[in-house]
C-alpha cells in the first residue's frame, strides 16, 4: 500500500503560547539588553584572541627574519658564542613560552558571562510561542508572508531559515496551510539568492507534504519532481512521488470530469460566500473589528455622539476642573474620559507592577477562582490601594467620577500584552449559568469595567465589541467606561468584548472591575441602558 510521508519531527509538541506566559515586553528588554552586553562580552573575546594573534605574529617574523639569515651560513652563525647561547635559550625557553601563549584559553571571560547569562535566555517552549505569534497576528490581520518577510511592517526582516521556522512550528501542529505558506516564502528566498544555510531540499520535502495534505496533488507532485533533481537519492520524496503519480492516475479514471468539478467547486464557493455573508462567527467578526473593519454609523446615529466636560453632578472636586467626557458608542454606552491619568503616574503604576508581572488570569465559572485560560494571553499583575498613594488615588478618582463605590471593588489589575498578546471575546460579568462566578468575593457581580489606557499603540491592541460592532482604539492617558449589568441586574450581552493582538508596540493597560455591593443607593433606578 502505497502512503505518502512528511517529515519527522520532534516527539514533543509545544503549546507554549497557549499554556504558558509569553515573555511581555518588559521582559523582552532585559533581554535585549542581555544580548547587548554578549555582544560587549564577544568583542573583549575577539581583541583578546587578536591581541594573541598579534604576539605569535610579531614572534613568528622575528624568527622568520634571524632563521633566514642564519640558515644561509649556519656554521659561521653558530661560531659566534651569543648566537649558540640564544638558540639554546629559543628553544629551551622562549619556544614553551610561546607555546603557553597558543594555548592559552582567551575565551574565560565571554564563556563564563555567556554561562551566567544563559538561565534568562527564552526556551525553545518560548521561540516556539513567539512563532504561534506570528502566525495568529498574520490571520487576524491578513498579512501576506512576503509583507512580514521583508520588514514592510516595522522591525527586522525574516530569513529564509527564519521563514522556514515558523513553517516548522505550523507543521508541528498539523497546520498545514501556514506550513505552506511560510515554506513557500522560505523556498522564494532562496530561488531570489539569499544567502543562507538552509537548503531547497529540506524545504521542498515540508513544502510537497503541507500542499499535499490540502489536496493540491499537481503542486505536491511538481515539487516533489524539483526536489529530485536536487537530491535523486531522496528515499522520502522518491516514495512520494510513485505515490503523487498513483493518485493522479486515478484521478483522470474518475467518473467525474474536469469541468464539472469546476463547476461544483463554483458553486460551493458561492453557496460559501452567502453563508458569510447571512452569519459572519464571532471570531470573524473580531478579526474584522480588529482590522478596522467595524461598522459605520449613520450620521443620525453619529449625530448623538457627543464630547462635553463632565462634572458628575457638580462633584467638588470636578466643579472647577471638569473632566473631558467622549462618547465612543450608544448601546451598550461606552465612555472615554480623557487625560485622567497623569504621565507620572502611568509611570509608577508600571513600575509596581512589573516585578510582579505573571500570566493573566480568569475567573472559573465552576469553582469561582482565578485560572489561566487559552484565550487571554498576557500578564498582569494586581495592585492594592494600600500599597502606594498612587494606587489609592487613582481608586479614588474613578469612584468620583463614575459615582460607584470602589470599596468592594476588585484590586486594579495591570496588563502587559507581548508578542501578539490578546483577550479573546469575553463578558467580564458572570451569567446565570455562573451563580458562583464571584462567590468568593462575596460582592456580588461585575456592575462595570474602567479601563485605563497607559501606551500608544503603533498598530492592533484594539478594545473591541464584536455583538455591536464597536471599537475602541487605546490612546494613552485616557480611560473607556460601561456598564456591564442593567439597573435590574441582568448581565448586558452586548458587552461582550475582546482586546486585538498588539501588531507593533508595546500595550500597557488597567482595569478596575467594580462590584455590585455598595451601589445600591449610588447607580440611578430606571430604564435599561438600551432604552
Amino acid at each position: 500500500n502505497l502512503l505518502a510521508a512528511g517529515p519527522k519531527i520532534h516527539s514533543c509538541r509545544f503549546d507554549f503560547f497557549e499554556t504558558c506566559p509569553p515573555f511581555c515586553p518588559g521582559q523582552m528588554m532585559d533581554l535585549l539588553f542581555t544580548e547587548k552586553d554578549l555582544v560587549k562580552s564577544l568583542k573583549d573575546y575577539i581583541k583578546a584572541e587578536e591581541s594573541k594573534l598579534e604576539q605569535v605574529k610579531r614572534w613568528a617574523e622575528k624568527l622568520d627574519e634571524l632563521t633566514a639569515t642564519a640558515t644561509q651560513d649556519p656554521e659561521g652563525f653558530l661560531g659566534h658564542p651569543v648566537n649558540a647561547f640564544k638558540l639554546m635559550k629559543r628553544l629551551n625557553t622562549e619556544w614553551s613560552e610561546v607555546e603557553d601563549l597558543v594555548l592559552r584559553d582567551m575565551s574565560d571571560g565571554f564563556i563564563s558571562n555567556l554561562t551566567i547569562q544563559r538561565q534568562h535566555f527564552p526556551s525553545e517552549e518560548d521561540q516556539t510561542g513567539a512563532a504561534k505569534a506570528l502566525l495568529r497576528l498574520q490571520d487576524t490581520y491578513k498579512l501576506d508572508t512576503q509583507t512580514i518577510s521583508t520588514g514592510d511592517l516595522p522591525g527586522d526582516t525574516l530569513m529564509p531559515e527564519d521563514c522556514f521556522e515558523l513553517g516548522k512550528t505550523a507543521y508541528s501542529e498539523m497546520d498545514y496551510y501556514h506550513t505552506e505558506l511560510w515554506m513557500a516564502q522560505a523556498l522564494r528566498q532562496l530561488d531570489e539568492g539569499q544567502v543562507s544555510s538552509l537548503d531547497a531540499v529540506t524545504v521542498l520535502d515540508y513544502l510537497s507534504y503541507s500542499v499535499y495534505q490540502q489536496g493540491g496533488l499537481e503542486r505536491a507532485l511538481e515539487y516533489t519532481k524539483r526536489l529530485l533533481t536536487l537530491d535523486p537519492d531522496h528515499k522520502r520524496a522518491s516514495g512520494n512521488l510513485k505515490y503523487f503519480e498513483y493518485q493522479l492516475a486515478k484521478q483522470m479514471k474518475a467518473a467525474i470530469e474536469p469541468k464539472r468539478l469546476q463547476e461544483v467547486a463554483k458553486e460551493g464557493e458561492k453557496r460559501e460566500s452567502e453563508r458569510t455573508t447571512e452569519y459572519l462567527p464571532e471570531k470573524r467578526k473580531y478579526e474584522q473589528l480588529c482590522r478596522g473593519e467595524g461598522i459605520k454609523l449613520t450620521p443620525r446615529r453619529q449625530s448623538r455622539f457627543f464630547c462635553r466636560y463632565y462634572d458628575n453632578n457638580r462633584h467638588p472636586y470636578y466643579i472647577l476642573g471638569p473632566v473631558k467626557q467622549e462618547d465612543e458608542w450608544d448601546r451598550p454606552r461606552i465612555i472615554r474620559y480623557h487625560d485622567v491619568i497623569s504621565e507620572r503616574e502611568m509611570e509608577k503604576i508600571k513600575e509596581l507592577a512589573k516585578p510582579r508581572l505573571r500570566r493573566a488570569t480568569v475567573h472559573d465559572p465552576q469553582t469561582g477562582k482565578l485560572t489561566t485560560a487559552q484565550y487571554r494571553v498576557s500578564k498582569s499583575a494586581w495592585l492594592a490601594a494600600y500599597e502606594h498613594p498612587v494606587v489609592d488615588r487613582i481608586n479614588q478618582r474613578i469612584e468620583d467620577i463614575t459615582g460607584l463605590d470602589v470599596k468592594t471593588a476588585e484590586e486594579l489589575q495591570v496588563a502587559n500584552y507581548g508578542v501578539g498578546g490578546q483577550y479573546e471575546p469575553h463578558f467580564d460579568f458572570g451569567r446565570k449559568d455562573e451563580p458562583d462566578a464571584f462567590k468568593e468575593l462575596g460582592t456580588g457581580n461585575r456592575i462595570a469595567t474602567w479601563l485605563f489606557y497607559m501606551s500608544d499603540i503603533t498598530a492592533g491592541g484594539a478594545t473591541v465589541f464584536p455583538e455591536v460592532g464597536a471599537s475602541v482604539r487605546p490612546k494613552k492617558g485616557t480611560a473607556v467606561f460601561w456598564y456591564n449589568l442593567f439597573p435590574s441586574g441582568e448581565g448586558d450581552y452586548s458587552t461582550r468584548h475582546a482586546a486585538c493582538p498588539v501588531l507593533v508596540g508595546n500595550k500597557w493597560v488597567s482595569n478596575k472591575w467594580i462590584h455590585e455591593r455598595g451601589q445600591e443607593f449610588r447607580r440611578p433606578c430606571g430604564l435599561r441602558e438600551t432604552d
